[in-house]
Formats: C-alpha cells, structure tokens, sequence
C-alpha cells in the first residue's frame, strides 16, 4: 500500500517535472498545437509516457503474469505511432491500423472467446481515437483520463488485479502531473502521443477487467467507465454525417465547443464534463462489484443520450443565413 501511494507520488512530481523540461524543446521543433491563437507545444505526451512506464517498470510489476508486460509494449507502440503522428501528422487510416493491430495482440481472448476479442478490438480503437479528440481543449482529456483511470483501477482492484490496478494508479497520476500545465491557459498539451496512449493503456486494461462476464453487461459497464470519451465521439460522428460533412474533417463540434457557445468558460466546461465522468465511472465501478443491477447501466446510457440530442442542437458549422447578403451577392456573382 505505502509502495502504492509512493510510486503514484513520483509518477506525479516527476511528470510534472518533466512535461516542464520538454516544452522548450517541443516549442523550438515546431512540435505544436494552435489553440485560440496560442501555440501549445505537445510535450506532455512524452511526458506522461516515459514516467509511466518507468515508474512501474522499477516496480516489475510486468512480471505479475497479468498480461501487463504485453499491455505495456503496445502501448508503446501506440505511444510512438502517437508521436510520430504529432511531428508528421500521418493519414488516420495509418493511426487506425496501428492501434488495430497492437489491440488484437493484447486483447485476452483466453477469458473473453475470439469473437468477443475482436469486438473488443474494435471498441479499444475507438476509445483511443475518442480520446485523441479530448486532446483540444486545456484540461480535459487529463481530466476524463485521470477519472477513467481511477475508475479502471477500482475495477481490477475489486477482482484483485494487482497489476492492472497499479498501472491504472500510475497512469491516473502521471496525467494529474500533467493536468498542473494543461489547465486553461495550457502550457502543454498531451497530442496523439499521449491522448492516443492514454486512451489505448485504458481501454485495453478495462477489456481485461471485464474478460469473462456477460457481453451485454460488460457493454455497459466500459460505457459507464467511459461515458464522456463514447458520448463526444457519437455526437462528433453523427453530426459530421447528418451535417453532410466528411467524417473525418475536423470542425468545431466536439462537446467542449457546444458548451463553449453556451456561455461557459474553458474551466466550466472543463470541470462539468469531468463530474459527468465520475458519475459514469462511479455507477460502473458498482456495477462491476454487483453493488447495482444493470438498470443503472441504463441510466448512464439513457443521460448520454439525451446530452448527446440536446447538445446535437448546438449549432456549431457554418449556416448561410449567418452570412450577411453583401458576402452572398459577392459570392453570387464570384460564382456567374
């Protein structure tokens, strides 16, 4: 327990620490992301990675024979197909296989069967891809992180699975190292290294938690673990098709962006969808250890449905009748 609470500490001060020391380099490379006008260097990322893994390296809990070894290099490999991605900005398709196939290596087809194995391949890419698009906003893919990692941890912890719990606990507070330069105004930012990383340790650690039990309840308890990354990933894709968009264009239209126009500040919004989080990750933890019947599965589902329609309303995209008549009659005539 004392090894626990000293090993989160140091992966907390030595991120921190770090994430600081690489935003100078990040910022001279031209590693950035534009933000409002400001230029965030993707340093965090790196950060979050390297004292991760090394933190529970030192520890060896690879060794625990928990599959964590295994977790750990393809989130490596996921974490380095990040970085590559943030210096030479790759084509989706190339991120999607990657992570494919680093998911289908780790996923325990032992416990879960073959073809629950592959769907929750599927379902790992997505979550990862899902927290990549966090990565745009200060704050919030640290927080939504920091709570699905606490939540994931509770879970193996229940089954008592010491591995998965102390990588879960290690990562939570590297990205709560992290979160003291990504709060608004942000110093640094995850980018495709760390959010993809992040969101891939995490998916695949919660697909291992659930192996075993009900295909439909363990649906909804990683739901529930990651309600606000499946909620903002549904509403971006379906807004794109019904906006007639392509779904991979990006665009102003992530929950962040819609509560932004709503009135709230970088904070508020922030802080709103980090509490959504630990109400999904709070009713899937206890649904996990039988303390609630899947009826609060549903629940969850049910408030992720009708944040997802309400916000939908938002408009976000570019509408003509915003356009003033001088900008149309130019465009008229620009057009014969």
């Amino acid at each position: 327990m004392l090894y626990g609470i000293a090993a989160a500490a140091t992966a907390l001060l030595l991120t921190a620490l770090l994430a600081a020391l690489l935003r100078i380099p990040a910022l001279r490379l031209g590693i950035l992301d534009r933000r409002r006008q400001r230029e965030v260097p993707l340093a965090g990322g790196v950060a979050v990675v390297v004292v991760a893994g090394a933190v529970v390296g030192v520890k060896d809990w690879a060794s625990a024979g928990s599959g964590i070894r295994g977790l750990l290099v393809a989130g490596g490999v996921v974490a380095l197909l990040g970085l590559v991605d943030d210096v030479w900005r790759l084509r989706r398709r190339v991120l999607a296989a990657g992570t494919g196939v680093a998911a289908a290596c780790v996923v325990p087809y032992a416990e879960a069967g073959v073809g629950t194995g592959l769907l929750g391949v599927l379902w790992v890419v997505g979550v990862t891809f899902a927290f990549r698009g966090l990565d745009h906003a200060d704050g919030l893919a640290g927080a939504v992180g920091v709570v699905a990692a606490f939540g994931v941890a509770a879970c193996a912890a229940v089954d008592v699975m010491d591995g998965i719990a102390a990588l879960m606990s290690v990562l939570a507070a590297a990205l709560t190292g992290f979160l003291l330069h990504n709060w608004h105004p942000a110093r640094v930012a995850l980018g495709s290294c760390g959010s993809m990383s992040a969101g891939f340790v995490i998916a695949v650690a919660a697909v291992h938690v659930r192996a075993g039990f009900g295909v439909a309840e363990s649906a909804g308890v990683l739901f529930a673990l990651t309600a606000v990354v499946c909620a903002d990933a549904v509403l971006v894709l379906l807004s794109r098709r019904l906006g007639g968009r392509a779904v991979l264009r990006s665009g102003p239209d992530h929950l962040a962006h819609r509560l932004r126009r709503l009135g709230l500040t970088v904070p508020g919004v922030t802080l709103l969808l980090a509490a959504g989080a630990v109400s999904g990750v709070l009713v899937g933890v206890l649904a996990h250890a039988g303390r609630v019947g899947g009826d609060a599965l549903w629940w969850v589902a049910g408030v992720a449905v009708v944040a997802v329609f309400a916000l939908s309303r938002v408009p976000v995209y570019a509408d003509r009748r915003t356009v003033s008549p001088q900008v149309r009659a130019s465009l008229r005539v620009r057009n014969g």
